[in-house]
């Protein structure tokens, strides 16, 4: 197979030469053709640089998950910008951080905010040209740029390292085991890394996409049959969601048709992706490890996972090591910060802006995550450095306690928070969302037989908000610092 790259705008127009009535992307009761897609996205191109987009500039948008998202994107491409995608829920004052990063020239959004740059939907762009004629072709220098607030809760741009092209030849299969003939299903936000690096794969290798505007946990089983989707992308919060509804609801749909379940994003509760497991099949289930900036990859299919319990699997990209704090690279089964470095003469996988990276000598590089390689050259993944809780000593590990907890019927999301404490450093919060019924001893009681008692929360507190985002992430940091500003208010 040849290796020739093409960009993103010439693959789009190929397959609409190659199959133009063949379903590209589906969300709702809307579905484009591939020869659709690419005349709206040449129709919006045109749009965006009657507005002043050119070559090389960075394009925040704003939208959920629909075929304008994907329109929008091949439009910007196709100019030789990049999408910079954002949460379409994003508070003002974040957005306008995140615009004077990017220098974005306009916004694709619904917001109703005030901005200080033209504000635009895909009907807007659309309205502006009639010509859906092929433009001239050229390849965005960056691909992507999406946004990461991680722990702290300020915002930078990671800008790809990689340009907006992919392979003439369609493979056999692509990447995130994607075909041509996969009907892809996500329900998972386009806006987040993940879910914009598959849409990218799926419009690669020229497969269905079939799009959720929101999850709901019924409706995406309801899709997967419907659909007969061969592939889906699910973050555990998700998975808890879909295995939390009654038994036989869950038994009405046939996911026969599934080959592929990717998770990632977050960390998956051992007892959760075990029932996924046996429940659509150990071949079926695929787990990956890696930042937005993409300097190394774990993968691990369930059937390692079985024998590998709790693991995010093999170094399949780049090298990583577990480092101690003396930045000695540490031996097995001994807990250290992660650090990665990217495949050997590889150029760099991304750029910050806003941003600066945690270095050591040597290439290497740290997310911030804490963990383990066991002898096979398995990783188990602790929790994030800066969410780690001190308590009389010991370390404790949010994400462990968090997983525990959402194991209980009543619980719809969870986040864990350490408090200062003069005893023991810090005492252990729980900020809890459940399905109605807040019942703090039946909480208490179901973690006493699950977790040691310096893990167990000392303090609960029931909210009525999701307490992750679409995503599946959440930022404990600033719910701790929310809460300890309010403590130190005056009565």
């Amino acid at each position: 197979m040849s290796d020739e790259m093409i960009s993103l705008g010439a693959k789009l127009k190929q397959l609409a030469q190659e199959k133009p009535n063949a379903p590209a992307v589906t969300c709702g009761e809307t579905t484009l053709t591939y020869e659709q897609f690419h005349r709206l996205s040449n129709r919006a191109a045109r749009g965006l640089a009657a507005k002043g987009v050119k070559f090389g500039d960075l394009v925040t948008l704003g939208l959920p998950n629909s075929t304008d998202f994907a329109v929008a994107c091949w439009a910007i491409w196709k100019l030789g910008a990049t999408p910079q995608p954002v949460s379409f829920r994003l508070p003002k004052g974040e957005l306008e951080a995140i615009m004077e990063l990017a220098k974005t020239p306009v916004v694709i959004a619904q917001f109703d905010h005030q901005i200080d740059r033209p504000l635009l939907s895909v009907p807007d762009l659309l309205a502006l040209s009639d010509d859906d004629s092929d433009l001239p072709d050229v390849t965005a220098p960056v691909s992507k740029a999406p946004t990461s607030g991680g722990s702290t809760g300020r915002p930078k741009l990671i800008l790809s390292g990689q340009p907006g092209e992919t392979a003439k030849a369609t493979p056999e299969v692509g990447g995130w085991r994607l075909k041509p003939s996969s009907i892809a299903l996500l329900p998972a936000p386009l806006y987040h890394n993940a879910g914009f690096g598959m849409m990218m794969s799926a419009f690669s290798v020229g497969c269905h996409m079939v799009l959720m505007p929101r999850f709901d946990a019924e409706a995406t089983l309801a899709e997967i049959a419907r659909n007969k989707a061969t592939w889906v992308y699910l973050v555990p919060t998700m998975m808890n969601r879909i295995w939390h509804l009654p038994e036989e609801v869950r038994a009405r749909y046939d996911l026969s048709s599934l080959e592929t379940l990717w998770h990632l994003a977050a960390p998956c509760p051992a007892w959760l992706k075990e029932a996924f497991i046996h429940w659509v099949g150990p071949e079926t289930v695929m787990e990956l490890y890696a930042g937005t900036e993409a300097q190394a990859v774990t993968t691990i299919s369930g059937a390692e996972w079985l024998e590998h319990r709790g693991s995010v699997g093999k170094v399949t990209v780049g090298e990583m090591v577990a480092v101690g704090e003396d930045g000695s690279f540490l031996p097995p089964r001994e807990v250290g910060e992660i650090y990665m470095r990217r495949p050997e003469g590889a150029p760099p996988s991304y750029k910050y802006l806003g941003a600066t990276a945690k270095t050591l000598p040597g290439g290497w590089e740290s997310l911030g995550d804490i963990g383990w390689f066991d002898e096979d050259g398995y990783l188990y993944l602790a929790d994030r450095r800066t969410d780690m809780i001190l308590v009389g000593g010991s370390n404790v590990y949010p994400a462990e306690i968090e997983a525990a907890l959402e194991e209980h019927p009543d619980v719809q999301s969870c986040a864990v928070i350490g408090f200062p404490n003069d005893d023991l450093g810090n005492r252990i919060h729980a900020i809890v969302q459940t399905k109605g019924v807040r019942d703090e001893a039946s909480l208490r009681a179901h973690l006493a037989g699950k977790l040691v008692t310096y893990k167990q929360p000392r303090s609960y507190e029931f909210v009525d908000e999701p307490l992750r985002d679409d995503a599946g992430k959440v930022r404990r940091t600033a719910l701790r610092d929310e809460r300890i500003a309010a403590m130190k208010q005056p009565a």
